[in-house]
């Protein structure tokens, strides 16, 4: 579909080239009558003529800003779109049906505009997420450990913690699917996550292909000590637009069980730990005016298995305390920068009324310490 759309851009800001000639009079163009909605002299022909050269241009420089994606290229499309159908009304007899071209670019344009000005949003609310962030980490030596759970240390010693340095900041790209009911139909998505560690907090972006020319730009945000979600239809129509406090508990959670993408943040100091038995021990995690538990799930070999805690589970009725439980696979791992963690993720909501695992991704990319994104 990409390769058609930029095609239909290209060809129809070729055939404006007509319009040129004929309106320069550099030569004869059979298709076109010249007949006009109202007459024109040669002056005004001539400025009509250059108006179908620069609709061309515009045209061109969108197609290859779509097929590079740049963000940007829906600017010189909607300029194009409003010059070409000017041209098109003046000249309507020759040139009608261009009008069924500009409205499906024009269609895919907003989409892009809306896409513009969505990760415009998300890179000022990036900065922000790293401003002030310190650039030097400190080593994590095996005594950093002994106060841990026996677990927990296990799980650190096994992920190649001790003898490497602190994580201050985590990129992760992911692919996957996700469905918003228990019989909802699996929607592919691909995702990148920024994670800060020593004022906790990230930033989730999500493209979601809810249908064919159909997707949802999705940014789930924890920052500051508070949360937001916000779900856009074609990065334009709002569907989603959540926050609180049970949006702010719940993304505490998220940050919390996503630490076993970057196990050194486990020794924070705004996380406390308590055993409960060999294979699981329970973090607490209090920042600002919030605090949530969860448990980690390890098995004999000191893999981790899981986290699972109890958070608000949205409903029409509103919100309601359940169990969430992220489950990984510990023989499936990936390694970045001496680190060994899951190469992969499935998340659930144990409710009443059975299981609904409503998410499951792999990690394709994960960087510790990029500092600020590109």
């Amino acid at each position: 579909m990409p390769i058609l759309f930029f095609i239909i851009v290209m060809v129809h800001g070729l055939i404006h080239l007509m319009g040129f000639v004929q309106g320069w009079d550099l030569g004869k163009v059979e298709q076109l009558s010249g007949n006009t909605l109202f007459p024109l002299n040669n002056t005004l022909l001539k400025a009509a003529g250059t108006g179908w050269l620069l609709t061309t241009l515009l045209f061109l420089a969108a197609g290859a800003g779509f097929i590079l994606e740049k963000h940007w290229w829906c600017i010189p499309a909607l300029a194009g779109i409003v010059m070409s159908q000017i041209l098109i009304i003046l000249y309507w007899q020759d040139a009608k049906f261009g009008t069924a071209a500009n409205l499906i670019i024009l269609a895919v344009a907003l989409a892009g505009c809306g896409n513009m000005t969505f990760h415009r949003m998300v890179n000022r609310e990036l900065k922000e997420l790293y401003s002030g962030m310190a650039e030097e980490s400190r080593i994590i030596h095996s005594g950093n450990l002994k106060s841990l759970p026996l677990p927990v240390r296990k799980w650190l010693e096994k992920s190649g913690v001790p003898g490497n340095p602190e994580i201050r900041s985590v990129y992760v790209k992911q692919e996957g699917e996700m469905r918003t009911t228990p019989e909802g139909k699996w929607m592919p998505l691909q995702a990148e996550q920024y994670f800060r560690t020593d004022r906790p907090g990230f930033i989730w972006i999500a493209d979601v292909k809810a249908a064919p020319l159909i997707h949802l730009a999705g940014r789930d945000k924890y920052m500051n000590g508070s949360g937001h979600m916000l779900i856009k239809l074609l990065s334009l129509v709002t569907v989603a637009d959540a926050s609180g406090p049970h949006i702010d508990q719940g993304t505490l959670l998220r940050y919390l069980g996503e630490t076993i993408w970057f196990p050194m943040a486990t020794l924070s100091p705004y996380i406390t730990w308590e055993s409960i038995d060999s294979l699981s021990a329970r973090a607490t995690m209090t920042w600002g005016d919030i605090q949530a538990s969860g448990t980690f799930l390890f098995n004999e070999k000191g893999d981790i298995t899981g986290f699972e805690a109890d958070r608000y589970y949205d409903r029409k009725e509103g919100p309601t305390l359940e169990r969430w439980r992220v489950e990984v696979n510990p023989e499936k791992t990936v390694e970045s920068a001496g680190i060994r963690i899951p190469a992969g993720a499935k998340v659930t909501w144990k409710l009443d009324s059975g299981d609904f695992t409503w998410y499951r991704i792999e990690i394709k990319e994960i960087k510790y310490n990029t500092g600020l994104p590109e």
